[in-house]
């Protein structure tokens, strides 16, 4: 079964001088897991250090200190082919396409899997049309993929990630370009994928209904962790993210709910 463990992670950007500490996207000791099926959520202001963190995880930025394993394998020691196999990230940007088909992007999951002149087989296919399917783009498959809308061209990289069959799944803001329907679907879908998944949520309500637990990464530290109920606090949303909230119990569901306070 698939674990995920960021250990006391440091990572300052490249170009910024090491000596300023409290550059806002620098990560300091931030620690986390993510057990198999699990879905985990990311939380935080904009410019605590989500992204930054979710780099070091699929291996993208090099930490200065700390390690990133997944079943006990330090990421950084392995190679780029043998995370692909096991990583699937799906990003707020989009590739460029360069003209692709949505069938021909989605067919790119399972590059990691292949030799560099394997043709696609019988199996690639069933795999890519099962995931356009499971994202709701049958019929899809012939569409350019630069002709899509923000929201279509996130379900294809999803499908794209689910073709890569992954034992964890990394989402950077997933619902950004997504409309509530698709929102609602694109998170129920992950979570019924049961697959390891850290993701970035920045609507907390969201957070809140689809996560197990969640973590809150603040000026790029871990400042809580723990099952929504016992994250989304008062206290917590005023400390962290500046804000006043009442915060209940959804009416149909037992997870909180959490309703902005406005000054008139």
């Amino acid at each position: 079964m698939t674990t995920l463990t960021l250990d006391t992670l440091a990572w300052t950007p490249l170009g910024h001088d090491h000596g300023h500490c409290h550059h806002q996207f620098q990560l300091r000791d931030a620690s986390l897991h993510v057990a198999a099926e699990e879905f985990v959520g990311l939380i935080g202001p904009n410019g605590s250090g989500k992204t930054s963190l979710l780099r070091c995880a699929y291996r993208f930025s090099r930490p200065e200190h700390g390690e990133v394993r997944l079943d006990h394998h330090n990421v950084w020691k392995q190679s780029s082919r043998w995370c692909a196999q096991r990583i699937a990230v799906v990003l707020q940007e989009f590739p460029d396409a360069f003209g692709l088909t949505v069938e021909e992007v989605v067919a790119m999951g399972r590059t990691p899997h292949k030799g560099l002149f394997d043709g696609d087989t019988h199996e690639d296919r069933r795999l890519a049309t099962q995931a356009l399917q499971s994202v709701g783009l049958q019929g899809f498959e012939d569409h350019a993929f630069a002709t899509l809308s923000g929201g279509e061209k996130q379900r294809v990289i999803l499908a794209r990630a689910l073709t890569q069959q992954p034992q964890l799944l990394i989402l950077d803001e997933p619902t950004n370009h997504l409309d509530p329907r698709y929102q609602l679907e694109l998170l129920q879908l992950v979570r019924q994928l049961k697959i390891g998944t850290l993701a970035s949520i920045h609507d907390l309500n969201l957070a809140a209904a689809f996560c197990d637990r969640l973590y809150v990464i603040d000026h790029g530290r871990i400042v809580a962790s723990g099952t929504p109920r016992q994250v989304l606090t008062v206290e917590l949303l005023r400390e962290v993210f500046g804000v006043e909230a009442l915060i209940d119990t959804h009416p149909l569901h037992d997870y909180p709910r959490i309703t902005w306070i406005t000054r008139p």
